[in-house]
C-alpha cells in the first residue's frame, strides 16, 4: 500500500502533462479518474503508511497519519466531485483543455501536500497548488477575473515567501533535518511564528489576509470555486497543525489566533449579509467558518491539555465544512441553469448543516469543537463558548441571505446534465451520512435533548433575524443596507495607493513624463536584438506560468543548498 502514496499526486500531475500533447488533449475526460489513488489511500491505507523516494526532491517522504487521513478524505471526495461536475459544466467550453490542465495541477499540489512528510515536498506541493489555482481564477477572462487573479497571485507570492523563510529558518534550527515532525519539535522563534501565521493565514482566509477570497470565488468557474473554498483553503489549517508545536503552551500565539479567528467569524457574517451574489455570500461564509476553526486551533495552542480533543474536532470540522460548502457552490451552478430552481430544496440540507442543525454533520462538528470547553472547572472559557455558540446564528443568517440571492443571476442557458447533478447530490447527502460513516457513536450525541436545544436556539435566532430583515427590506420607509464591496478592506487600500501614485507622479523629479513598464522590460532584457528567436524567448519569459516555474526551481535550489550545508 505504501507504493500507492506516490500515485496520489503523480497521477493528476502526469495527466496534466499529457494534456499538453496535441493528440492527447481529449484525455481531459479522464480527469475524474485522477483522484482514484487518493481515494484508495484515504480509505484503505493503514495509519502510519510511509514511503521514501531518495531520487526525487532531495529525498521525498510521504506518509499518512490520522490528521492527514481526514484531510485526504476531504480533498479526494471534493476534487473527485468537482471533476465529475466539470465534465458537464465545461463540455462546450472552448478552453476546456486549459481548465483541466490547471485543475489537475492544483489537484496534484493539494493531494501531495496532505501526504508530504518532509519540508521540501510540502513546500513544492503547496506552491504548485497556489500557482496553478491562478489559472482557475482567471479562466473566464473577464476583467473581474483578472483583477481577482492578480490580487490572489500577489497574496499567494507573499505567502510563499513568508512560508519559505519560516521553513528555511526552522530547517536551520533543526540542524538541517527536513522531516516536518522534526521541525515541529524545535521551539520556533517569534519571527518564525509570525511568518507561519502570515504564510498559512493567507491561504486560510485569516483576517485581515482574507481579501483574495471574496474576489476569487465569484470569478472562478463553479467547480473551481468548490475546491478553492472546500479543499484548498484548508491547506492553511493543515500547515498550522503540522508545524505549530502543541506540546507546550503558546499563550501569545494562541490568544492571537483565537481573537483573529473570532473576529473573522463575525466579520464574515457582517459583510456577507450585504452581498448580492450567491458565490460571494458563500465566500464570506468560508471566512467565517475558517475563523471558527482558527479559534479552535488558538485554544489548542493556549491550553495544550485540550489539544488532542480540539485537533480531532478540527479535522472533522474541516471535513464537514469542505463537503457542505462544496455542495453549496455546486448548487449555485445547478440553480443558474434551467430547470434548476427545484435544486433549492436539496441545497437547503447542506446549508442547515453549516448552521449545525441536529442530524447533520454540522451538529457533530460544533458539539465536538465546544465539548473540551464545557468543563465547569474552566470558567475562563465561558465567553469563548458563548461566542462559538452565537456564531451558529450568524451562519444561519448568512444562509438566509444566500437563499435570497441564489438563482437571481442568469447563468449559461444550457440544460443540466447528470454529470453536474450526480456529484452535487452526493455531496449534499454527505451532510447526513458523514457523521455515521465517521463515528456512529458521536453521530448520536446531537440527539440528546439538551444538545438539541443548544444547537437549535442559535438557528432559530438566526432565522428570526433573517426573516425580520426580509420584511423590513420590503418596506419603502426602511433604507436599504449598502453593499460592502467584495474586496472590503482591499478597496480603501486601492484608493489610497492610487492617491499615493498621483502624489509621487507630481513630486518625483523625472516622473512627470510618465513611465512605460513594457519599454523598461524591453530595455532590461534586450532579447529582441537577437531577432525573431530572441523575441520568442522574451515573450515566453513574460508568461506567468514560466515565471512561476522559475520561482519554484530557485526555491528548490535554495532548499538544496540549505540541506547540504
Amino acid at each position: 500500500m505504501a507504493g500507492w502514496l506516490a500515485l496520489v499526486p503523480a497521477v493528476p500531475f502526469l495527466l496534466a502533462c499529457m494534456l499538453a500533447i496535441p493528440r492527447a488533449r481529449r484525455l481531459w475526460r479522464l480527469t475524474p479518474l485522477a483522484v482514484l489513488p487518493a481515494l484508495v489511500v484515504a480509505f484503505a491505507a493503514p495509519d502510519g503508511a510511509h514511503a521514501r523516494y531518495d531520487w526525487f526532491l532531495l529525498g521525498t517522504e510521504l506518509a499518512l497519519d490520522p490528521i492527514g487521513r481526514g484531510f485526504l478524505v476531504l480533498s479526494a471526495l471534493l476534487w473527485g466531485a468537482a471533476a465529475l461536475y466539470a465534465q458537464g459544466y465545461h463540455r462546450d467550453d472552448s478552453k476546456v483543455v486549459r481548465f483541466h490542465v490547471f485543475f489537475l495541477l492544483a489537484m496534484a499540489g493539494n493531494l501531495g501536500l496532505v501526504l508530504a512528510y518532509d519540508v521540501v515536498s510540502f513546500f513544492v506541493y503547496f506552491a504548485l497548488m497556489s500557482v496553478a489555482s491562478f489559472g482557475l481564477v482567471v479562466h473566464e477572462g473577464r476583467p473581474e477575473c483578472w483583477r481577482a487573479g492578480w490580487v490572489y497571485l500577489a497574496l499567494a507570492v507573499i505567502g510563499e515567501v513568508a512560508l519559505f523563510s519560516a521553513l528555511a529558518w526552522q530547517v536551520g534550527a533543526a540542524a538541517g533535518r527536513l522531516a516536518l515532525a522534526d521541525l515541529a519539535v524545535v521551539p520556533p522563534s517569534a519571527a518564525v511564528l509570525a511568518l507561519l501565521i502570515v504564510g498559512f493565514g493567507i491561504k486560510a482566509g485569516l483576517l485581515p489576509l482574507h481579501v483574495w477570497l471574496p474576489l476569487a470565488h465569484p470569478a472562478a468557474p463553479t467547480p473551481a470555486s468548490a475546491v478553492l473554498s472546500g479543499a484548498m483553503i484548508k491547506a492553511g489549517l493543515l500547515g498550522w497543525l503540522r508545524l505549530l508545536p502543541s506540546g507546550e503552551p503558546l499563550v501569545i500565539v494562541g490568544d492571537l489566533l483565537l481573537v483573529l479567528g473570532l473576529l473573522g467569524a463575525y466579520f464574515g457574517v457582517i459583510v456577507g449579509v450585504t452581498q448580492r451574489r450567491p458565490k460571494t455570500v458563500l465566500a464570506y461564509s468560508s471566512i467565517s467558518q475558517m475563523g471558527l476553526m482558527t479559534a479552535g486551533l488558538g485554544l489548542a495552542l493556549r491550553w495544550p491539555e485540550l489539544a488532542p480533543a480540539l485537533i480531532a474536532s478540527l479535522v472533522f470540522y474541516a471535513l464537514h465544512h469542505g463537503l457542505a460548502k462544496g455542495a453549496l457552490f455546486l448548487g449555485v451552478g445547478i440553480a443558474e441553469r434551467p430547470p434548476g430552481r427545484w435544486s433549492l430544496l436539496v441545497t437547503l440540507w447542506p446549508a442547515l448543516a453549516l448552521a449545525g442543525l441536529p442530524l447533520t454533520s454540522g451538529a457533530v462538528a460544533k458539539l465536538a469543537l465546544k465539548a473540551p470547553l464545557e468543563d465547569p472547572s474552566r470558567p475562563d472559557t465561558a465567553l469563548v463558548l458563548l461566542l462559538l455558540t452565537l456564531a451558529a446564528a450568524g451562519t444561519t443568517l448568512l444562509m438566509v441571505r444566500f437563499f435570497m440571492v441564489i438563482g437571481r443571476s442568469a447563468g449559461p442557458r444550457k440544460l443540466l446534465s447528470w454529470w453536474m447533478v450526480g456529484p452535487w447530490l452526493l455531496l449534499s447527502l454527505a451532510a447526513f451520512a458523514l457523521p455515521w460513516a465517521w463515528d456512529p457513536e458521536s453521530a448520536r450525541a446531537p440527539l440528546a435533548l439538551d444538545k438539541v436545544w443548544s444547537l437549535s436556539w442559535p438557528i432559530g435566532l438566526g432565522l428570526l433575524v433573517g426573516f425580520a430583515a426580509m420584511l423590513l427590506a420590503r418596506s419603502p420607509r426602511v433604507p436599504r443596507i449598502p453593499t460592502i464591496p467584495e474586496g472590503d478592506l482591499l478597496e480603501p487600500l486601492e484608493r489610497g495607493s492610487v492617491k499615493l501614485v498621483r502624489v509621487l507622479h507630481g513630486w518625483v523629479p523625472g516622473w512627470q513624463g510618465g513611465f512605460e513598464p513594457r519599454s523598461f522590460v524591453d530595455r532590461v532584457l534586450g532579447l529582441r536584438a537577437f531577432g525573431e528567436g530572441g523575441e520568442r524567448v522574451e515573450i515566453g519569459l513574460r508568461r506567468w506560468e514560466v515565471q512561476g516555474a522559475v520561482v519554484l526551481l530557485v526555491m528548490l535550489g535554495l532548499f538544496g543548498l540549505l540541506a547540504g550545508s
